[in-house]
């Protein structure tokens, strides 16, 4: 029989689409070229599993922002790497800075106090069955609409990062909302689409 902490917790796994999309946030436009977020977030799943035994929370928000910790210095360290590696490139680039704010949009989505423990586990519900969604569309379509709605971008700002035009940018929004329809067949996934509208105007 399960023990409560080990009821209230989820398997480590099971945060895998999530962290994936908080490590484009972490990486950026800026080392998107240089590190994968597929290797960060495997090894940062392994750092969790090997340090499983000695995390003390007792709530899935605790197991989060746990995760959350060892992914942002997951990042870090691989950042710090690269700019050892390539000093010239990444002299003006400060790394902290860079983790922190580029993703606080989601995880004020998270720890919101003005939110109920179910709305809040309702959120963290849409927020992965989002990111596998996100998954399945194309990965300059999932940058731009990522950039748009999760970063808070504008269309121009969107078009800066990704050195395309704006009517570019606007045009892959498009087709990635479109394509994001067809990956939320389910009636719980289409409400994952009404919350990454949300998104924009929430926070």
């Amino acid at each position: 029989m399960k023990s409560v902490r080990e009821s209230e917790l989820k398997p480590i796994e099971e945060y895998r689409s999530v962290l994936k999309m908080l490590a484009r946030r972490h990486i950026g436009t800026q080392w998107r070229r240089h590190l994968d977020d597929s290797d960060i977030v495997q090894t940062a799943m392994l750092e969790a599993y090997q340090g499983e035994e000695e995390f003390r929370g007792t709530t899935i928000e605790e197991q989060f922002a746990w995760l959350r910790q060892i992914l942002a210095n997951t990042v870090k360290d691989s950042v710090r790497r690269l700019k050892t590696a390539k000093r010239d490139v990444f002299r003006e680039v400060d790394v902290d800075q860079a983790i922190r704010g580029s993703s606080i949009r989601i995880e004020q989505s998270f720890s919101d106090p003005q939110s109920s423990p179910s709305q809040k586990a309702e959120r963290r519900e849409q927020f992965s069955q989002l990111a596998s969604a996100l998954m399945e569309i194309p990965e300059n379509q999932r940058e731009a609409i990522e950039l748009f709605y999760l970063d808070d971008c504008s269309i121009k700002e969107v078009a800066e990062q990704l050195s395309r035009s704006t009517d570019a940018v606007s045009g892959l929004i498009h087709r990635g909302l479109k394509n994001l329809r067809l990956a939320m067949q389910n009636e719980a996934s289409r409400s994952n689409y009404a919350f990454l509208s949300r998104m924009k105007h929430d926070f």
